[in-house]
Order: structure tokens, then C-alpha cells, then sequence
């Protein structure tokens, strides 16, 4: 069954270049330009893998949506992949184990630009844990 990604992040052209690697991979790959269109299309179908800029609009709105995602009962458990050109920014947001980990939990992040090879890697490493998680019986 072919995965169905979701990018939401506000730069389009490197929407195309992410969206042209994951599409070549044989995702069924959605984008999302801004926060508000995401999380519309999160709450109007499944995905099995976010893809989440941070910054956009007036600021870290991709925060904003992370944090709802995790309050979500029904997206709570889908991963998120964080790609952002502020690492300096947030890294004490993001410091790889949680020193808050009530702020936003993530699965993965990477910085801009992502070389294909670790998209790729990355990308299937968090279906691969999801599916493994879906197996495990509760």
C-alpha cells in the first residue's frame, strides 16, 4: 500500500524539490503552503508520515501545529519529520532527549537544505517505527 505524506511549509520551491524526491520514491505526496491548509488536511484525511517546516507565517507556526497534533487522539500517533533552517533558533526546543518533553514531541529533525539520501533514510526509518508500533499489540 503506497504511504500518504503530507508537507506543510510556506517555501514552494523547496516544496518542489522535497515533493519531487519523495514522488520519485513512490510516496503519494500532499503539500500544504501554510498552517491553516495543514491542518485542514490533517483533520480531512489519514497520513502515515508528516513532514513540518517550523518557520512560517509570523513566526514558529510550525510549533503551534506539532502541539496540536499531540493533543489530537486521532494524529497524536502519526510521526512528524521537522525540517527547518533554524536549528541555531530552536535548538534548545529540540535538544534530541526532551528537557521538556511536554513542549512538543517529535520523531525526527533534520535542517535545511536535506540531502535526498537522509530524507529518503529518515522518511522510511519513521514508517518503518510507525508500523512497528501499529503491530504491538496495546
Amino acid at each position: 500500500m503506497v504511504k500518504r505524506l503530507l508537507i506543510i511549509d510556506d517555501d514552494p520551491d523547496y516544496v518542489t524539490g522535497i515533493k519531487s524526491i519523495l514522488d520519485n520514491a513512490g510516496y503519494a505526496v500532499e503539500v500544504a503552503y501554510d498552517p491553516k491548509a495543514g491542518l485542514q488536511a490533517l483533520q480531512s484525511r489519514p497520513y502515515d508520515l508528516l513532514l513540518l517546516d517550523i518557520m512560517m507565517g509570523r513566526g514558529a507556526e510550525g510549533v503551534m501545529i506539532a502541539r496540536k497534533l499531540r493533543k489530537d487522539s486521532k494524529l497524536r500517533e502519526m510521526p512528524v519529520l521537522i525540517i527547518t533552517g533554524m536549528r541555531e533558533q530552536i535548538a534548545f526546543l529540540f535538544p534530541g532527549e526532551p528537557i521538556h518533553p511536554g513542549f512538543v514531541k517529535l520523531d525526527e529533525l533534520v535542517e535545511k537544505p536535506v540531502e535526498p539520501s537522509l530524507l529518503l533514510e529518515k522518511v522510511n526509518h519513521l514508517l518503518q517505527l510507525a508500523e512497528e508500533r501499529k503491530a504491538v499489540p496495546a
